[in-house]
């Protein structure tokens, strides 16, 4: 055996281990939000990537069977590095997303054996005092893993996006009584280019607004005006009309169309947000924009106009993502702002337009991480140690029957149909959460979201998040060997269901805080760690007795199966019923989870540390 220590391979090896696993997981859906995919989409297809971890059981002794554990450690590491620079490379392409998400396939699988692999060769690399010793060592560069990458990767595509593109637009709305009402008038002619760097020309950088009410229709006039305008020019990317996408299927036709038009009628957020025709609103003021030169051939320059600083109670109700191109470059882009009904005194908003090339950003992120892969598999292929253990399984007919043998035992267990529920249906609200809770970070306020940009949400939830989120498992794992899983369980699913209330009062009270934001976070991350310390103990409960390394990865796959359905349609609900109904539905969700955790059997003495 090749003699290395085990400093120089376990915390890399897991550091190796946790980044793939947090790119498929969270990085990819902040990605897709910060490109202009829908949260229908972001959902679905992100979360049938928990595939690959759903089936990994079944694939896992071909690793096994075929060659040595290290030699799947070097070959995946090639392939996830391989696979971020597949996505680094397809990013600007006009079909990014089936591109990115052939490529995302590839490094979930890669990601998948790889951890097969690794853990497989923790246990042969290490004696098992050794073993007892790095534990703690290998779940802590697991989770330097996960701050990094949904941290730290997130906050370098933040900086890369306000760092690549032309200097910020400020653009200043104040309400005044003493201003005059008005309509607004949109002028569509077209500018002629001007000398300089390339630069965004604003019809005007302060825009006065009267506090005097105007009637909703209009208001509706406004806005739909300055649609149609920016729509007809291409500023802003028109809908798909049903026509265009092309004849419905049966599901969508007996199933999906029908079930949201009773969702959109009883809880759509369109509902809750129409105004009666003859009713009395805030004024509105609008402030055109267009470039002083042409852009490159196909290159577009996105303009993202969020809140800055100031007064709440004026909004941007249109035009918050534009988009500009060598053939629209010289029109107007409109932005259309609001005063809120209640304003009848001064009052001043400023709000700020980033135009770097998140196209490029993301690109760049995902070549960083493609490069550090590339590191991983040259300095895993000359330190990893070669333990004598570590051969293919020559006797492949008998190690597939005794697989099989196993798994049928699997099913045999006593209290396996709880069991199976609570591994399913445990974090059914936390499935759903984990999807739109970035996105409701980075959604615009216009969009019912807190408007954040994208280093805020690294800030958030790659630290402060993680932090809390580790302090709140150790803690539960402390109190677990103190008084055992039975005494603390009801406890653990009240922490890890019941925080998500700040969700729901996020999306009622909509704070600009950052501290109130973040620590809301905190809370519901401090809360899901201390909670899932249940679910990982009954996970270990469970699957005690012969076989339970084989019976503890056919729960993990349940776990990820448990995560992966949900998901799927998480979504297409939040786009029907918004942000606040969707954050109560979340909390309905809990109920299963409180349900079955009164029918489990856990021996009352497990868990419990032994002198």
């Amino acid at each position: 055996m090749k003699k290395s220590s085990p400093w120089a391979w376990v915390p890399s090896l897991y550091l190796a281990e946790g980044l793939p696993y947090v790119v498929v997981m969270t990085v990819s859906v902040i990605m897709y939000k910060r490109l202009g995919i829908s949260n229908t989409d972001i959902a679905l297809y992100t979360s049938w990537l928990y595939l690959p971890w759903v089936i990994k059981p079944f694939w896992s002794p071909l690793v096994d069977l075929l060659k040595t554990k290290r030699w799947w450690i070097i070959i995946m590491q090639l392939f996830i590095g391989a696979g971020l620079a597949g996505i680094a490379f397809t990013i600007p392409a006009p079909s990014f997303f089936q591109y990115t998400l052939a490529f995302f396939w590839l490094l979930a699988f890669s990601s998948a054996t790889h951890d097969i692999a690794a853990d497989g060769f923790y246990m042969l690399g290490l004696s098992q005092h050794d073993q007892a010793l790095f534990v703690g060592i290998r779940s802590t560069f697991y989770r330097i893993a996960m701050i990094t990458g949904q941290g730290l990767l997130i906050i370098l595509a933040g900086a890369l996006e306000s760092g690549t593109g032309m200097p910020p637009v400020q653009i200043v709305v104040k309400v005044d009584p003493a201003m005059k009402s008005g309509l607004p008038q949109l002028n569509d002619s077209a500018y002629s280019s001007t000398d300089g760097p390339l630069q965004f020309v604003l019809t005007s950088e302060n825009l006065v607004i009267s506090t005097e009410k105007i009637s909703s229709a209009d208001a509706s006039e406004i806005k739909l005006a300055a649609k149609a305008s920016n729509e007809k020019n291409g500023l802003i990317p028109m809908e798909l009309s049903a026509k265009q996408a092309g004849n419905p299927s049966w599901w969508t036709t007996n199933i999906s169309a029908p079930l949201k038009e009773w969702l959109m009628l009883h809880f759509g957020k369109e509902k809750t947000a129409s105004i009666p025709a003859g009713q009395t609103v805030g004024n509105i003021g609008i402030i055109g924009l267009h470039l002083s030169a042409p852009p490159n051939e196909d290159e577009q320059v996105v303009l993202n106009v969020r809140w800055d600083s100031g007064d709440k109670n004026i909004s941007l109700v249109h035009g918050e993502r534009l988009v500009f191109t060598d053939k629209n470059w010289n029109h107007n882009a409109w932005m259309v702002f609001q005063a809120d009904a209640k304003l009848d005194q001064m009052a001043t908003t400023s709000f700020e337009g980033l135009s770097g090339n998140i196209t490029l950003a993301w690109s760049v992120t995902f070549y960083v991480m493609a490069a550090l892969f590339v590191l991983f598999f040259l300095y895993h292929r000359f330190i990893l140690p070669r333990p004598d253990s570590d051969k293919p399984v020559s006797e492949g007919g008998n190690m597939i029957r005794e697989f099989v043998r196993t798994f049928k035992s699997f099913f045999q267990k006593d209290n396996l149909g709880p069991a199976l529920f609570f591994f399913l249906m445990f974090r059914f609200a936390e499935s759903q959460l984990v999807k739109l809770a970035s996105l409701f970070l980075l959604d615009s306020r216009q969009n019912d979201g807190l408007g954040l940009t994208t280093s805020d949400v690294g800030l958030i939830y790659g630290t402060i998040g993680i932090v809390a989120l580790t302090i709140g498992g150790i803690l539960g794992g402390f109190l677990a060997s103190r008084k055992g899983l039975k005494y603390w369980i009801w406890w653990m699913t009240l922490a890890i269901n019941l925080p998500n209330l700040v969700y729901v009062y996020l999306s009622i009270v909509m704070p600009s805080s950052f501290v109130i934001i973040a620590s809301c976070v905190a809370i519901e991350q401090f809360g899901y760690g201390f909670g899932f310390t249940a679910y990982m103990l009954f996970m270990i409960h469970f699957a005690e007795g012969k076989s339970k390394t084989a019976h503890y990865a056919i729960i993990t796959g349940f776990m990820a199966l448990g995560m992966m359905l949900p998901g799927m349609y998480s979504g297409w609900l939040q786009e029907i019923i918004g942000y606040k109904n969707f954050f109560i539905w979340v909390m309905i969700c809990t109920i299963p989870g409180f349900l079955i955790v009164r029918y489990l059997k856990i021996n009352p003495a497990f868990g419990i540390k032994k002198d």
